[in-house]
């Protein structure tokens, strides 16, 4: 199942002329650690309810407390590891997503994107990762896909981060493979930067950890 199928809309979003009393009741109704404040169909940030239970005038308007208001969001085509770091630097439990057009159309919940993870390829025990480097109008998945298959391997699962500033793309491989020094050979012979690479088992239980801290966050 693709991520995006786990992108919620039933929690009711506020907006800036909102009351604080209804941030307050939203917050006591559900376990949520943020409230998306959304104007025109913008994401405007996210309140905290640790920030909207501190306010003693219920009757004012949200938008007397904007300062407080927290920005962070996943676009839609974030992936599960990414979306991962956004729940961890941002100790939130909801990320509102925004699409191309930067138009909120919902949000994720930690605990479906855990179950995502918990069920990943990322967790495979037979596997290796490996962390090639290109330039971004260089880069090619499918030449990347070509290059693994071409050592009889293939790949699970992949993560892309752009380095704007630098005009790179830093590509994460999960491999079916736990030796890599052919697929290394193969990529460094088509000018790829192999910037490191990780067997699986110390690659795997640093992600587990990262899962088992969540998991003991949600459960708080």
């Amino acid at each position: 199942m693709n991520i995006n199928d786990y992108i919620l809309k039933d929690l009711k979003t506020l907006r800036l002329d909102s009351l604080v009393k209804s941030a307050q009741k939203q917050c006591k109704n559900f376990p949520i650690t943020h409230i998306p404040v959304v104007e025109n169909g913008k994401l405007v940030g996210s309140f905290a309810q640790s920030d909207v239970q501190t306010i003693e005038n219920s009757e004012d308007e949200i938008s007397n407390y904007s300062y407080l208001f927290e920005s962070f969001f996943a676009d839609e085509k974030a992936t599960v590891l990414e979306l991962l770091k956004l729940f961890a630097d941002n100790d939130c439990n909801i990320i509102p997503v925004l699409n191309a057009d930067k138009n909120y159309i919902g949000y994720y919940d930690l605990s479906d994107v855990l179950d995502v993870f918990a069920n990943s390829p990322f967790l495979y025990d037979e596997s290796a990762t490996l962390v090639v480097e290109k330039n971004e109008k260089e880069y090619s998945m499918s030449e990347i896909a070509r290059l693994v298959e071409s050592e009889g391997a293939s790949i699970l699962s992949s993560l892309v981060t752009s380095r704007t500033n630098a005009h790179l793309v830093e590509i994460t491989l999960k491999i079916n493979r736990q030796e890599l020094r052919a697929i290394i050979n193969t990529f460094q012979r088509f000018n790829y930067n192999v910037k490191a690479s990780f067997q699986e088992n110390d690659y795997t239980q640093s992600l587990k950890e990262r899962y088992d801290s969540l998991m003991k966050y949600l459960e708080v």
